[in-house]
Parts: structure tokens; sequence; C-alpha cells
């Protein structure tokens, strides 16, 4: 008899031990899962502003002004992207508005003819080509009817109602841009013909990579 008390005795300690481990397995779990989904990201990568506040609402809504008109192609189909300062003095050789970061413009870019340091959003890597000219309207509304904004935004954020540029996230270990496009972005027409509808796009690797 006193041997089965001191076996259900220990019988009933090991259940307290195991519920005891258990305990601290789970807290830590927690504390993995939280660091790993939200305090890593966070400190994995800066914020930074654009140099200059830029509005593409004035821009875009209230002048009336496409993409383009600032983005231009190079010759090999890709985009140079950044808008010059001299493309910019076209317009704003003088202060024409009230906004005091069009005056800082004006003083510390236009007069002194410094190119503003833009952020890039999406610069991709040395490996991978992407020609804006083969996903150009001529192009792509040969099946779909978009607008210039319409097709832009299909891989670039709509900030044509944004009084300021989005905030740029750097990776601080290799420098890319958090908004930089993914693979996975690019197999939704490339991979997928359900999302567009029916494509030519070809998903062979060589056609972006190199």
């Amino acid at each position: 008899m006193e041997d089965r008390q001191l076996t259900n005795a220990d019988n009933e300690n090991g259940r307290k031990c195991a519920c005891g481990g258990a305990a601290p397995f789970f807290v830590g779990l927690v504390v993995a899962l939280v660091f790993g989904w939200w305090a890593f990201p966070e400190m994995l990568y800066s914020q930074k502003e654009q140099p200059i506040r830029f509005s593409h609402k004035v821009h875009v809504n209230d002048a009336g002004m496409e993409c383009k008109q600032c983005h231009s192609l190079r010759e090999d189909g890709s985009f140079a992207g950044l808008p010059s300062t001299a493309s910019c003095a076209e317009c704003h050789s003088d202060v024409i508005g009230s906004d005091p970061e069009e005056a800082r413009f004006v003083a510390e870019y236009v007069k002194s003819g410094k190119e503003v340091k833009w952020l890039v959003y999406q610069y991709q890597p040395d490996n991978v080509f992407f020609s804006h000219a083969a996903h150009s309207l001529d192009g792509c509304n040969q099946c779909h009817q978009f607008s210039e904004r319409e097709l832009c935004n299909l891989c670039h954020l709509d900030v044509a109602d944004s009084d300021k540029a989005p905030t740029h996230y750097e990776n601080k270990l290799t420098g890319y841009s958090k908004q930089t496009m993914k693979m996975w972005q690019c197999e939704r027409c490339h991979a997928n013909e359900n999302h567009l509808g029916v494509t030519n796009s070809s998903n062979a690797c060589f056609v972006c990579h190199k």
C-alpha cells in the first residue's frame, strides 16, 4: 500500500513538472514570434525621407501631368526613372507657388545646378533586367485597356493623391529598398495567366535574369 502511495505521489509530481516545463516553452515561443515578425524587421530597416518633399497630387491631379513627363525611358527601354534638376527647372526656374519646399528646391538645387539625390524605391539587383518598354501602354493595351496610371500602379505605389513621397525603407544589410519588387510579384503576370487574363509574357528565367 505504501509503495502504491509513493508511486501515485511520484506521478503527480511528474505531471506538475511537465506542466511547469511547458509554460516557459510557450512563453519563449511567443517572444520568438514577436521578435521574428515585428522587432527584427523593425531593426533591419532604416526609415528615410526624400531630400525634397514632393507632392504628386499637385503635379498629377492639379496640373494634369503624366508619369512619363518626369520619369522618362532610356534607349534600352528601361526607365531613367529619376527626374533631373534641369527637367524640373523647365517649370521651376523661379518659385511659382507658396510651398516653402519649392522655394528651397529652387534655391538649393536649381540655382546651383545640383542634382537631388532621390531615394530609389524599386532599385533592382544587378542580375535582374526589367524593360519598361516591354510593359508599355502600347504593348499591354493590345489585350487590355489601361490608363497610364493604372498600368504603373500594377507595380508601383499609387502616389497620385499623395502630398509627400512614401517613406523609404532601406535594408541595413543589403542597401536595397524594402519596396523593391520581389520575384513573386512579377510572376503574378508571367506565371499566372488568370491574374490579368491571357498573357503573352514568357516565364523563362533568362527573360528577366542575366
